[in-house]
C-alpha cells in the first residue's frame, strides 16, 4: 500500500512538472499493483491525454467512472477527453455530460448539472452532426434522467420537440434524396419505384410521427397544435401510400381517424376534408352528411370541389369569412345558441353548369368531384360529358383504391352506373356491350339495382330483343312502381315485341297520368305521345286512318308541342308528308330537322341522302353517310338481333369514288358488305373500286360475285356488273371476255353509248396489243370491226371526242400495215364521215386532206394529191381533226387530240411517195403545227414536247434538242425521250453527246430497245460490227413487234455478220429469226422491195427455196414494172441482182430450166456496163452468179460443154479465184473420164501454187490423190495439211476439215487402226479443247473416256460460247454409250439417227 501511496505522489508530483512520460509511468506502476485505483488511472488518463493518447486516455477515465461512479473528476476528465477527438467524439462527451450531470444532480447542485447540460447541447450544436446535436437535444426532454431534477429551468419539451422536428424532416429529406440519386441508375430501375421504395424504406426508420405527436401533446399554442397536427396526418397519408397493401390498413386506419377528428373539429384543413370525402364509400351521394359539404364550402370555397359543390346544389352558398364581413361579427363556435344563416341565393342553370365545369377543372384529381358531376349531367341528359366524366372518375377511384388500399366498391359501382346508363343512349348502339358489361358486373353484387336493370331493359331494347328487355324492364318496374320512364319503357317493348294493343293501352294510361301531372317531364311526355301515335300508326296500316290528322299526325304534332327537338317526330312527319300528302318540300324539311336534332335517325338520313344524290348534291351526300356512321346506329353490336344498315358506308364509298380516293372507297364498301353480305351495289361498287385503283383480280372477283346477286338488283342497275366485269376484262388483256362482256349488255341494252364505247376502245386496244405481240392479221380483224361498230352507231355520238378518237386509231391501225390496205372497209368509212363530220375552218387544212376531198378522191378513183396515198391514212387524219372539233370545251381532250393528229401527220409526212410533185414538207409543217397547239394547251406534257423534236430534228435541230432537253425537264426519266435526243446527236455526229444520252436512256429504262439500237449504231460508226449485232440482237429481244427500226437493223446487220462469216452460212438457228423479223417488216412497209429481196436471200441459207423463188420473183416484177414506168438504170441493176439470186434459187430447187434462163437473161442484161446502174464489183458478182448457176445447171442436165463454157467464163469474170476453180474441179472429177479427172488436177494444182494457203483447194486435191491412189500427189498434200494444222490463221471450219480428210487418208492408208489413232492423238495434242478432235479419236477407238470428253469440250462450244450446232452436240451425247445421254441427243435431234441407235444399243 505505502508504494501506491509513493507511485501516486510520484504521479502527482510528475504531473503538475508537467512530465507526463513519468507520470504515465508511475501510474501504471500502481495500477499493477492495484488495479481498482481510482485515481491511478485518472492520473493516467490525464498524462496520456497531454501525451495526445486521447483514446487510451478515454479507457483510464472510464475504468475510474467505473470504480467511483459518484466523483466528479474522472467524468470531467472524461469530458476533456471527449473533446480532444473532436467531432469523433461528440457523442461519447453527450453521454460522459449526462453522468456528471447525475453526480451534481446527486448532490443537488442544480447550477453546475444545467451548466455541464448547456454545454454539451451547445458543443454538439456547433462541433457536431445533426445526428450528435439531436441526440444531445434529448438531453432536454422528460425521458431524459435529469429532466426532472432540471425542470423549470430547461426549455419547454415541446419547444425542444419542434427542433427535433425540424433537423428529422431535414435528414429525411437528404437522405431519400441520396437513395434515390444512388438507386435511379441502376439497371431496369424505374424512378417512380425507386421513390416509392425508399420512401418506404426512410419513413419505416424514422420517428418523426412521434415527434409530431410529442409537439401536440406538449404544446400549448393551439395554432402549433394544429398545424403539427396537419403535419402529422400528410405524414401518416405519405407513409400510408408507400407501404405495400398488406400493411396499409392499420396505416389508413390512423389517417381516416386523424382525418376524421380534423372534420369534427371543423379544422380547415383540405388534405382531411378531402380524404373524408373521398373515401366515403356511399352508394348514394344523398347519404352523406350534407353539413359536412356545406361546411366544406365554407371552409374552401376556392376549391375545386367545393365549386363543384355548390353547383350540384345550385346554391350561392358563401363562405366563413365573407359571413362575418357582412354580418359584423364572428360566429362564437363554443356558444350554444348561433345566429341562423341566412338563406343562401339560388343559382340559375348557366351559373351551375359554369361552375361545375370551372370546379371539375380545378379538382382533376378528385374522384368525388367526377361523381357529383357525372350524376348533373345524368339528370340533364348531357350523355357523351357524362360518359367521359365517369371514366375519368373510375380511373380516380381506382386509383384512390390502390393508394388507400380501400375497396370503395360503392363509389365505384355508382359511377360505373352512371357511365353505363349514359352509354346506353351515347352513340347508340356503338356502346351497348360496354354498358351490358358494366349493368351485369353490378348486378352480381345488386341483383336488384334498379338503375342495372333499366339500363339492360333498354340494351335489350335497342338489340331487338324486346322478350328480354320486357323482363328486365318490368323487374325494374316493381322495385321503382313509381318511375313512369320505367313503365313506358316497359309498355313501348310489348309494342315492339308485337304485343300493339297491350303496349298501346298501357302507354295510354301512363299518357293519361303524364297529362294529368304538370310537373311531370316534357321530354317524357313528348316521347309516349310519340310512341302512342307510332302504335296507332302500325295498328291501323290503311291509308284513310295514317292520313288522318286526327290520328298518329294529332300524336307526331303534339309530341313536337311537348318538345320541339324530339327528333323520332319529325321522321314520322316525314313520312308523313312523303308518302301520304306528296309535300316532298315539308318532307324535306322533317327529314332534316330530324338528323340535325339526332344522328341516330337512320330512316330520316337515308331519305335525305337519296335527295341530295339526285340533286348531285355529293359532299352533302358525304356529309349525311357520315354522320349516320359516327352515331353508331348503323352497326349492330355483338350478339344483337337488330339489322344493321349498310347504306351510309355504300353511299360513303360513291363518294369517295367519285372524289378519285379509291383505297377509301375499298374500305367503305368493304364495311357496308360486312353489315349486308348480299348488298348488290355495294359488290358493284366494290369491284368497281378496286378496278380504279388497279387492283384487277380482287375486282374480277367481287364483281363476278355480285353477277350472282343480279336478281336482288333493280332492271335498269342489273347490267352494270357485267359492263364493270368486262371493264376489269380489258385492264387484264383478256379481250376475248372483255368484248363478250360488252356484247351481252349492247344485246340487252343497244343503244348504251358509253358501252358501246367502251366495245369499241376494246377492239382497239386489242388491235394495239395484236401488233406489238406480231399478230398483224388478229389486229386487222379488230380495227375493221371497230370501223364497221362506229359506223353503225346512232348519229347523236357522233359529238363525242373518244368516240372519233376510236375512229382515228383503228384507222391508223392499217396504215401501220400497208399490206392489210386491202382489208380496209372503205364503203363503212365513206358512209359515216359523208354523213356525220364536221371540222371548223380553223383545224389545220394546211396539209390539203379534208372530207370532201377524201370523198371525192373515193369516188372518181383517185384525185391530184391523193394517189399512193392510203385511204386509212386519209380516214386517221379526218377522224383526229373530228375529235378536235368536238372536243373544244375539254382542254386536255382536245390537246391529246392535236397530239394524235400530229403523229398521224408526221406519219403521212413519212410514208408519202418521193415524186416530182412532192407534197411531203406540207404534212411536215402541219405535223409541226399540231404538236405546238397542244403544247399551248397543255405545256407541262413532256410528251407533247418529246413529238415536237421527233418532227424537228430533221428539220431544225436546235428547235428539236430544245424541245427534247425542255420534256426531259418534265421528265427526266423518260427512256423514248433520252434515245430520241440521242438519236439527235448522232444525225449530227456527235458520237460522245449520242453515248451519253443512249446510256442515260439504257439506266433509265433497260427494256426500252430503241435505246440499245441506238449504242448499236454508234457501235457499226466505230466499226466494230459484232459489238453492234449483240445490241442489235438485245433490242430485238426485248422489243415487240410494232418497232420497225429494230427489226430493221437486226435483220440487216444479221445478214452481214452471216455473209462475212462462212461459218454461221448454213446455221439453221442463227436465220430462223432474222426470218421471221423481215416478214413482219414486210407486213408494216409500204416499200418492201429490198426488204423482200433480203427476205429470198435469208430463205435460200434456210433452205427454203421455193420460199426463196417466190419472193424473188415478186421483187423482179415489182421492179420490172417501175423501170417500165421510168426506165431507171438503178432499177434494171436491182433487177438483175434479183434475177441472178432467182437463178441460184432455181438450181436449188432443181428448176434447172429456169435457172439457165433466168442466168441468161442476167448475162444478157448486164452485157453493157453502161446499161446497169451497178458498181463494177457489184457486176462482177451479179454475172460470176449468173455463169455459175448456168454452169452448175447445164451439168446436172449433163450438158458438159455449155457448163464448161459457163465455168470458163467464171473463171474469166473471177480471175481464176479459187472456189470457181474447185467448183470447176470437182465437176470435171465428177465426170468420170481420166483425162477430165487429170485437167482437175491440174486446175488444182495450177491454183494451190497461186493460193498456197487455199485450204478448200489443198483439201480437195487430197481427197482427189487418195481416192485416185497417187502416193506422190497425196504425200505432197499430206505435207501441206500437217502445216495448216499448226496455223492458227485457220479457222474452225476449215480445221475440221483438214482434221476429217488426214483421218480419211490415214484410214485409206497402211494400218487403219494405228494411223487413224495416230492421226486422232494428234489432232487432240494440237486442240485439246477441240469437240471434233475427241470425237475422231471416239471413232477410232473402242473406250468411252474420249467420247466423255468430247462431251465436256461441247459444253464449251454451245452457243453463245462457240458455233457448235445442235446435230454435233447431239452427235458427242450419242457418242458416250449413256442411256441418259442418249436421251438427251434424242431430245436435241429427233431426226438424227445417232442417238437412236446409241439408246438401243444400251437397253439392247
Amino acid at each position: 500500500m505505502s508504494n501506491a501511496k509513493q507511485g501516486l505522489k510520484a504521479a502527482k508530483a510528475a504531473l503538475d512538472s508537467q512530465n507526463f512520460d513519468e507520470a504515465a509511468s508511475q501510474a501504471r506502476t500502481v495500477l499493477e499493483v492495484d488495479p481498482k485505483n481510482y485515481f491511478a488511472n485518472v492520473f493516467l488518463g490525464r498524462a496520456l491525454e497531454k501525451q495526445g493518447q486521447i483514446h487510451p486516455a478515454i479507457d483510464a477515465y472510464k475504468a475510474a467512472t467505473q470504480i467511483k461512479p459518484e466523483e466528479d473528476l474522472a467524468w470531467r476528465g472524461l469530458n476533456k477527453a471527449y473533446e480532444a477527438l473532436g467531432t469523433s467524439g461528440i457523442e461519447g462527451r453527450t453521454s460522459s455530460a449526462l453522468g456528471l450531470a447525475q453526480i451534481y444532480a446527486e448532490k443537488d447542485d442544480k447550477h453546475e448539472c444545467q451548466t455541464v447540460i448547456n454545454h454539451a447541447v451547445e458543443y454538439a450544436q456547433h462541433h457536431g452532426s445533426r445526428r450528435d446535436y439531436k441526440k444531445a437535444l434529448e438531453l432536454y426532454l422528460p425521458s431524459s434522467p435529469i429532466y426532472d431534477f432540471l425542470e423549470g429551468r430547461l426549455q419547454h419539451p415541446s419547444l425542444t420537440y419542434m427542433r427535433l422536428a425540424e433537423i428529422t424532416e431535414l435528414e429525411e429529406k437528404e437522405q431519400i434524396n441520396k437513395q434515390i440519386g444512388e438507386r435511379r441508375t441502376r439497371i431496369g430501375a424505374k424512378l417512380g419505384q425507386v421513390t416509392a421504395d425508399v420512401t418506404r424504406e426512410v419513413f419505416a426508420q424514422s420517428d418523426l410521427e412521434r415527434i409530431y405527436t410529442e409537439v401536440i401533446n406538449w404544446t400549448t399554442d393551439d395554432e402549433i397544435r394544429r398545424s403539427f397536427e396537419e403535419r402529422l396526418l400528410a405524414r401518416a397519408y405519405d407513409h400510408l401510400l408507400a407501404l405495400p397493401s398488406n400493411e396499409k390498413p392499420a396505416k389508413r386506419e390512423q389517417v381516416m381517424k386523424l382525418a376524421h377528428d380534423m372534420v369534427i373539429i371543423k379544422h380547415p384543413f383540405v388534405l382531411a376534408w378531402q380524404l373524408e370525402l373521398e373515401w366515403a364509400d356511399i352508394e348514394n351521394i344523398t347519404d352523406i352528411d350534407k353539413n359536412v359539404l356545406y361546411e366544406f364550402i365554407q371552409q374552401f370555397p376556392d376549391s375545386g370541389v367545393a365549386k363543384v359543390l355548390r353547383g350540384c346544389f345550385g346554391k350561392d352558398i358563401k363562405a366563413k369569412k365573407q359571413e362575418i364581413q357582412e354580418n359584423g361579427h364572428e360566429d362564437d363556435t363554443s356558444s350554444e345558441t348561433e345566429k341562423a344563416p341566412e338563406k343562401p341565393r339560388q343559382l340559375s342553370e348557366e351559373e351551375r353548369l359554369l361552375l361545375l365545369v370551372e370546379g371539375l377543372e380545378e379538382s382533376r384529381g378528385s374522384a368525388f368531384a367526377h361523381r357529383i358531376v357525372g350524376d348533373h349531367y345524368l339528370s340533364i341528359e348531357e350523355y357523351e360529358s357524362c360518359a367521359d366524366i365517369c371514366r375519368s372518375g373510375i380511373m380516380l377511384y381506382e386509383s384512390e383504391c390502390q393508394k388507400s388500399g380501400l375497396k370503395l366498391q360503392h363509389s365505384i359501382d355508382a359511377v360505373n352506373s352512371n357511365l353505363a346508363t349514359s352509354l346506353v343512349y351515347y352513340q347508340s348502339p356503338k356502346n351497348h356491350p360496354e354498358a351490358r358489361d358494366l349493368f351485369n358486373d353490378i348486378l352480381t353484387r345488386k341483383p336488384e339495382a334498379t338503375a342495372a336493370l333499366l339500363g339492360i331493359g333498354l340494351i335489350y331494347e335497342e338489340q331487338a330483343d324486346f322478350e328480354k328487355a320486357v323482363d328486365f324492364l318490368e323487374r325494374a318496374s316493381l322495385r321503382d312502381s313509381t318511375n313512369i320512364r320505367i313503365g313506358t319503357e316497359a309498355a313501348w317493348c310489348r309494342v315492339l315485341n308485337g304485343d300493339l294493343e297491350g303496349g298501346l293501352k298501357k302507354l295510354q294510361s301512363y299518357l293519361d297520368e303524364l297529362l294529368a301531372d304538370r310537373r311531370a317531364s316534357l321530354d317524357l311526355r313528348a316521347q309516349t305521345l310519340y310512341r302512342v301515335g307510332k302504335c296507332q300508326w302500325d295498328l291501323y296500316p290503311d291509308k284513310a286512318s295514317r292520313k288522318h290528322r286526327a290520328g298518329p299526325y294529332a300524336r307526331f304534332i303534339a309530341a313536337l308541342k311537348a318538345n320541339p327537338s324530339y327528333a323520332p317526330a319529325y321522321t314520322s312527319l316525314g313520312i308523313y308528308y312523303s308518302d301520304h300528302t306528296k309535300d316532298r318540300k315539308r318532307a324535306r324539311q322533317c327529314f332534316q330537322k330530324a338528323f340535325e336534332l339526332s344522328a341516330s335517325e337512320i330512316y330520316a338520313a337515308e331519305r335525305l341522302a337519296r335527295d341530295f344524290a339526285d340533286n348531285g348534291e355529293w359532299d352533302v351526300v358525304e356529309l349525311v353517310a357520315q354522320r349516320a356512321i359516327d352515331s353508331g346506329a348503323c352497326k349492330p353490336a355483338p350478339g344483337s338481333k337488330r339489322k344493321g344498315v349498310s347504306w351510309p358506308f355504300a353511299a360513303r364509298g360513291v363518294v369517295q369514288m367519285n372524289k378519285q380516293d379509291y383505297p377509301q372507297a375499298v374500305i367503305s364498301f368493304q364495311a357496308a358488305l360486312r353489315i349486308s353480305p348480299n348488298a348488290y351495289h355495294a359488290w358493284v361498287g366494290l369491284g368497281e373500286s378496286y378496278h380504279s385503283s388497279g387492283r384487277y383480280i380482287a375486282a374480277q372477283r367481287a364483281l363476278e360475285y355480285a353477277r350472282t346477286l343480279e336478281g336482288q338488283a333493280e332492271k335498269d342497275s342489273a347490267w352494270f356488273a357485267q359492263y364493270m366485269l368486262a371493264n376489269v376484262f380489258r385492264e387484264l388483256s383478256d379481250y376475248d371476255h372483255s368484248l363478250a362482256g360488252y356484247q351481252q349488255v349492247l344485246d340487252e341494252r343497244p343503244n348504251e353509248f358509253g358501252v358501246a364505247i367502251a366495245y369499241l376502245q376494246t377492239l382497239i386496244e386489242r388491235a394495239w396489243q395484236s401488233i406489238e405481240s406480231g399478230f398483224f392479221g388478229r389486229a386487222v380483224e379488230c380495227a375493221e370491226q371497230s370501223l364497221v361498230l362506229a359506223s353503225k352507231m346512232s348519229v347523236e355520238h357522233h359529238g363525242a371526242f373518244n368516240y372519233w378518237k376510236a375512229v382515228g386509231d383503228a384507222a391508223s391501225v392499217f396504215a401501220l400495215l400497208p399490206s392489210h390496205v386491202k382489208t380496209f372497209p372503205s364503203e363503212d368509212v365513206n358512209s359515216l364521215l359523208s354523213l356525220h363530220v364536221q371540222i371548223s375552218d380553223d383545224i389545220l387544212h394546211e396539209d390539203g386532206i379534208t372530207v370532201q376531198s377524201y370523198l371525192q378522191s373515193t369516188t372518181n378513183g383517185e384525185a391530184q394529191d391523193m394517189s399512193h396515198f392510203p385511204s386509212s391514212l386519209t380516214t386517221a387524219i379526218i377522224a383526229y381533226k373530228a375529235a378536235i372539233n368536238v372536243s373544244s370545251t375539254n382542254e386536255h381532250a382536245q390537246a391529246v387530240a392535236w397530239y394524235n393528229l400530229g403523229w398521224i401527220e408526221w406519219h403521212a409526212y413519212l410514208r408519202f411517195s418521193t415524186s416530182d410533185s412532192n407534197p411531203r414538207p406540207r404534212y411536215a409543217k402541219s405535223a409541226i403545227k399540231a404538236f405546238k397547239r397542244a403544247i399551248e394547251l397543255e405545256a407541262g406534257n413532256a410528251d407533247f414536247w418529246n413529238a415536237l423534236g421527233v418532227v424537228t430534228t430533221s428539220l431544225n435541230p436546235r428547235v428539236a434538242q430544245h424541245a427534247f432537253v425542255r420534256s426531259l425537264h418534265l421528265n427526266e426519266r423518260n427512256a423514248k425521250t433520252w434515245t430520241n435526243l440521242g438519236t439527235l446527236y448522232l444525225m449530227q455526229h456527235d458520237i460522245e453527246l449520242a453515248h451519253q444520252a443512249f446510256s442515260r436512256a439504257q439506266s433509265t429504262d433497260p427494256d426500252f430497245a430503241h435505246a440499245w439500237i441506238g449504242e448499236g449504231l454508234i457501235a457499226l460508226l466505230m466499226g466494230d460490227a459484232h459489238e453492234a449485232l449483240s445490241h442489235f440482237m438485245h433490242a430485238v429481244e426485248i422489243a415487240d413487234a410494232s418497232s420497225t427500226a429494230v427489226k430493221r437493223n437486226y435483220v440487216v446487220s444479221t445478214f452481214d455478220d452471216v455473209v462475212n462469216d462462212k461459218s454461221r452460212s448454213s446455221e439453221l438457228a442463227a436465220l430462223v429469226r432474222p426470218v421471221l423479223a423481215v416478214q413482219q417488216l414486210m407486213s408494216q412497209l409500204s416499200e418492201r422491195t429490198a426488204f423482200a429481196h433480203l427476205y429470198a436471200l435469208l430463205q435460200e441459207r434456210v433452205g427454203d427455196y421455193h420460199a426463196a423463188g417466190a419472193s424473188l420473183e415478186s421483187v423482179c416484177a415489182e421492179a420490172e414494172a417501175r423501170y417500165e414506168q421510168s426506165e431507171s438504170p438503178q432499177l434494171l441493176g436491182q433487177f438483175a441482182k434479183a434475177k441472178a439470186d432467182l437463178s441460184r434459187c432455181l438450181l436449188a430447187a432443181e428448176d434447172f430450166e429456169a435457172a439457165i434462163e433466168n442466168a441468161q437473161t442476167v448475162l444478157d442484161l448486164t452485157t453493157e456496163i453502161d446499161s446497169v446502174a451497178l458498181k463494177p464489183e457489184e457486176l462482177r458478182k451479179t454475172r460470176l452468179s449468173a455463169h455459175l448457176s448456168a454452169g452448175l445447171a447445164h451439168y446436172r442436165q449433163a450438158a458438159i460443154d455449155e457448163a464448161l463454157d459457163m465455168f470458163r467464163a467464171a473463171l474469166e469474170e473471177s480471175n481464176s479465184q479459187p472456189e470457181v476453180v474447185c467448183l470447176l474441179s470437182q465437176m470435171l472429177w465428177a465426170t468420170g473420164s481420166d483425162a477430165e479427172r487429170r485437167v482437175a488436177k491440174e486446175q488444182l494444182f495450177d491454183c494451190i501454187e497461186s493460193n498456197p494457203q487455199h485450204v478448200g483447194a489443198t483439201t480437195l486435191l487430197g481427197a482427189m490423190s487418195a481416192l485416185d491412189n497417187d502416193v506422190d500427189t497425196r504425200d505432197a498434200v499430206l505435207a501441206d495439211l500437217q502445216a495448216m494444222r499448226t496455223d492458227d490463221k485457220i479457222g474452225g471450219l476449215h480445221r475440221v476439215r483438214v482434221e476429217s480428210l488426214l483421218s480419211s487418208i490415214a484410214g485409206l492408208t497402211g494400218r487403219p487402226g494405228e494411223n487413224g489413232l495416230l492421226e486422232a492423238a494428234v489432232a487432240v495434242m494440237l486442240a485439246p479443247s477441240a469437240t471434233q478432235a475427241w470425237s475422231s479419236m471416239t471413232e477410232v477407238t473402242d473406250e468411252v473416256y474420249p467420247a466423255e470428253m468430247a462431251l465436256k469440250t461441247a459444253d464449251g462450244a454451245v452457243p453463245p460460247k462457240g458455233s457448235m450446232t445442235t446435230e454435233q452436240l447431239s452427235s458427242a451425247f450419242a457418242a458416250t454409250e449413256n442411256a441418259a445421254d442418249a436421251q438427251r441427243a434424242i431430245a436435241l435431234c429427233p431426226w438424227q439417227q445417232v442417238g437412236w441407235k446409241s439408246l438401243s444399243e444400251c437397253v439392247a
